[in-house]
């Protein structure tokens, strides 16, 4: 077997068992060596990390420390380096005449307009709040309550409303909130929990909506979940060959069967980056109605933020869904890791426990014991929070609490920004890079409303068949692997990309994100996706000769 060649088809189907995400670190590899032998300019579009951040929070944020550490070396300040910790008694006065002194810059006057809007709006009492920010940010207690801090939890519900609920009158003050250490920690968390509380076991079938994130196809597979997993999927090319990425109701109509327990989708998906239409919707509320009243829902919607009136089955499905928001994509902060697993108040977790057969309840009863003398009450997502932490540390779980604060001034910038102007501004910029990349592929963009552009999905199969007929798309699968794509981009243009085929899509599909390079890279990265294709066309017109 030919190892040395990467451009092989022996050692791209070894390298096509593989996640996406492991295949990257070869194709940056082999990207970079490219990049330093000709004159390609290496190009990574293979992962979702934004190059841009939310500058203005993040001042306010280095700010309110400056606050904070003054309040610490006010109670005790000793050499060498040795100080105290925040005090309640008179500390939102001080801070107030704090913020009369700093109003220079963005960040002071966001930090002001927070404090302002949390006392006002949401009826924050004055001394508490600014404690739980002095505090919290100083980093000096563990998280109390482990779960969410008060006015993190206070602040994230309106912003969920705002964003994932299409600006819903409730203020998000139905949801209970977990602070979390990122989607993927979020992730992990909900698959646990779920199967700790037998509300899903061992070779349960479960459904995933296609195509999607990675770990939502692995952790399925690990051994000791062994979920028997359905494909629900997006990929159908419609009858005008193109690409749509809805849920045809046929698909979508496998989650009436009640033996699917638990569905897991991305919405806004990942990729290929477009949001569940009002049909699809609708559709998911039919079917739990109708057929699977207990059907799980898990929805990750990171992304929820790019699309335009954008609305979450943990609002069109409150009962049945919890939702993962990330706040990593939109004010480029994967590095902070923060998240929230948000669950309705009514929910139908909480109710699925308290029907479990006797031997189901006798053993939480054991595995909580010692957290509660009343098991039964303990709520799902509290569970939750335990079994984060093996049950056993419960009282050390939860979010690092500077990250909780982090959190908290990002949400409040958009609470605070009623005209939309960074929403705006990011979506205006996916979307330009988006245009750059597909009107430099010479491939066409339908116009879709539904579109949120985060990510690509090229199928290259579609455009060989449209460019140059159903023969040569016949003829490209007998001498080259899907994966060809991929490598050939890395190897011989300096590009890295993902196969689409790891993330549940088209085997001839690509992803790329438009969200980590700017925008001239989209146009260098269209013209040689294309010329891939092209090289392809005429080495199937020599065969013909």
């Amino acid at each position: 077997m030919d190892n040395t060649n990467p451009l092989s088809r022996e050692y791209e189907q070894q390298l096509d068992r593989m996640s996406p995400f492991e295949i990257k670190n070869e194709l940056i590899r082999l990207a970079q060596e490219d990049a330093r032998t000709s004159s390609a300019t290496y190009l990574n579009a293979g992962r979702g990390n934004p190059n841009w951040i939310a500058a203005d929070a993040r001042e306010a944020f280095f700010l309110l420390g400056t606050f904070a550490l003054s309040e610490c070396r006010r109670v005790r300040d000793e050499e060498p380096g040795i100080a105290g910790c925040p005090s309640k008694a008179g500390i939102a006065d001080r801070f107030e005449a704090f913020l009369a002194k700093n109003t220079e810059g963005e960040g002071a006057q966001l930090l002001a307009k927070a404090y302002r809007y949390c006392t006002e709006k949401i009826g924050a009492d004055r001394d508490s709040l600014v404690l739980e920010w002095a505090d919290g940010i100083t980093g000096d207690h563990y998280p109390t309550p482990p779960r969410i801090l008060q006015y993190t939890e206070e602040i994230i519900r309106p912003y969920l409303a705002q964003e994932m609920g299409h600006r819903a009158d409730d203020g998000g003050k139905d949801y209970d909130l977990f602070a979390v250490e990122g989607g993927t920690a979020g992730m992990c968390y909900v698959f646990d929990s779920l199967q700790a509380n037998h509300l899903v076991r061992k070779g349960d079938k479960i459904a995933l909506m296609a195509p999607l994130f990675t770990p939502y196809i692995e952790i399925p597979q690990l051994d000791r979940f062994g979920f028997d997993v359905v494909n629900v999927s997006a990929n159908k090319v419609e009858a005008d060959g193109y690409h749509y990425w809805q849920y045809p109701d046929s698909e979508l109509d496998k989650l009436r069967d009640p033996a699917v327990k638990l569905v897991c989708l991305i919405n806004p998906s990942n990729p290929p980056s477009y949001r569940l239409s009002d049909r699809n919707l609708e559709r998911f509320v039919d079917i739990v109605k109708k057929d699977n009243p207990n059907l799980i829902v898990v929805t990750d919607d990171v992304y929820g933020t790019f699309a335009t009136d954008f609305k979450s089955l943990m609002y069109t499905l409150p009962y049945n869904t919890l939702c993962v928001y990330s706040f990593s994509k939109y004010f480029g902060a994967t590095g902070w890791r923060l998240a929230v697993i948000a669950a309705n108040k009514d929910n139908i977790f909480d109710r699925m426990l308290a029907q479990l057969p006797q031997a189901d309840r006798d053993d939480l009863a054991k595995r909580y014991g010692s957290l509660t003398l009343d098991v039964p009450s303990l709520k799902f997502i509290d569970r939750m929070v335990a079994d984060s932490r093996d049950v056993a540390l419960n009282h050390t779980a939860g979010l690092s609490t500077p990250q909780q604060i982090m959190m908290s001034l990002f949400a409040l910038k958009c609470l605070l920004d009623t005209e939309d102007v960074y929403k705006d501004k990011m979506q205006a910029m996916i979307h330009d890079r988006l245009k750059a990349l597909w009107e430099n592929t010479g491939f066409t963009v339908v116009p879709d409303p539904l579109r949120v552009g985060y990510y690509s999905e090229i199928d290259m199969m579609v455009w060989a068949k449209k460019f140059y007929g159903e023969d040569f798309a016949a003829w490209l699968p007998t001498t080259h692997d899907p994966l060809d794509v991929t490598m050939r981009l890395a190897v011989e243009k300096g590009i890295v990309v993902l196969n689409g085929s790891g993330f549940n899509g088209p085997d001839w599909s690509i992803r790329t994100s438009e969200a980590n390079l700017d925008r001239d890279a989209y146009v260098t990265i269209g013209k040689q996706v294309r010329a891939i294709l092209e090289e392809y066309h005429q080495e199937y017109l020599k065969t013909k000769k």
